[in-house]
């Protein structure tokens, strides 16, 4: 174990997946939501696959023993992540940020219900004192004086996003127990590929030089961020390097000043504070209580606490 690596690699990955949004949002004016998911998913592939052959992982990445379970989980990811590229397209990056950061404390509740687990007193005060801090977010966009159309679907398609990442992540904790995450990996671009293919009569433009360099680098990044991601958890863990999710905000909050003049509000900036003290809590809760999300996803166990 080195702790150190895990959290440089981890905060790598949170800074190239903060880059790919960056460029899904800047192509985001004429390429629709169904396209970009495309591109991310098909050019993450060979990345993935290069990354598996490296690791003389290919065979144990292409085996599976629930299919279906790969298939639920494309379904539930490439909604989740059509929903936030259209949000991208509607909210400044750091709002959309910010907002995503309720698909960690939606976990916690969707695991009581769908996988059984016990869910005490702390984690639920933990959960709705998140909560309020999305709603301090969210306080501005909604407002009577300000209430905009396309602000305020662009707050609900990001708030569905956050929902299906949270079901995503009770899939993947489903498929844990039985399989591989180097097969969770590549089964999931699999099925986001050809599943995003079904928007094709939707919409999809021939994209200029510039938007399909933009869109082929997302999914060439994305595939990277995944990697660094799935490295992060062998080197540390998963109580250690899960808080630097975090650091999200600050990549947003910088590329959305530099890249697209985007400053983010009071609101935003203090409702995250609130969101990420409530995720540093939950996360604190668990590992006093001694268990490891890393040990849990191995294991097909679920925490308690």
């Amino acid at each position: 174990m080195s702790p150190t690596r895990g959290i440089l690699l981890k905060l790598g990955s949170v800074a190239l997946f903060t880059v790919m949004a960056a460029l899904v949002k800047a192509a985001s004016d004429n390429i629709p939501s169904g396209q970009a998911v495309f591109f991310r998913s098909l050019f993450a592939m060979p990345v993935i696959i290069v990354w598996l052959l490296l690791r003389h992982d290919l065979k144990t990445g292409l085996k599976t023993k629930n299919p279906m379970g790969h298939l639920w989980r494309g379904l539930i990811g490439v909604t989740a992540m059509g929903f936030t590229f259209t949000g991208l397209g509607m909210l400044p990056l750091p709002e959309v940020t910010a907002i995503g950061f309720a698909a960690p404390l939606l976990t916690v509740v969707f695991a009581a219900f769908l996988l059984g687990e016990r869910v005490r007193a702390f984690r639920l005060g933990a959960v709705a004192f998140g909560l309020v801090g999305v709603l301090i977010i969210l306080w501005p966009l909604l407002s009577v004086d300000n209430l905009d159309r396309a602000v305020m679907i662009g707050v609900v398609v990001v708030l569905l996003s956050s929902v299906f990442r949270a079901l995503a992540q009770i899939q993947i904790r489903r498929l844990a127990g039985r399989e591989e995450t180097s097969a969770i990996v590549f089964y999931f671009s699999l099925t986001a590929t050809i599943l995003s293919l079904f928007t094709l009569p939707f919409g999809w433009v021939m994209p200029t030089a510039q938007e399909a360099a933009m869109l082929i680098g997302a999914g060439l990044i994305g595939g990277f961020a995944q990697i660094l991601l799935t490295s992060a958890y062998r080197y540390a863990e998963a109580g250690v390097v899960a808080p630097f999710d975090y650091a999200s905000m600050l990549f947003a909050v910088v590329l959305g000043y530099v890249v697209f003049a985007e400053v983010p509000t009071v609101y935003t900036l203090v409702g995250s504070g609130v969101v990420i003290a409530a995720g540093v809590l939950i996360i604190w809760r668990e590992r006093k209580l001694g268990l490891k999300r890393g040990q849990t996803r191995k294991a097909g166990l679920t925490p308690q606490g």
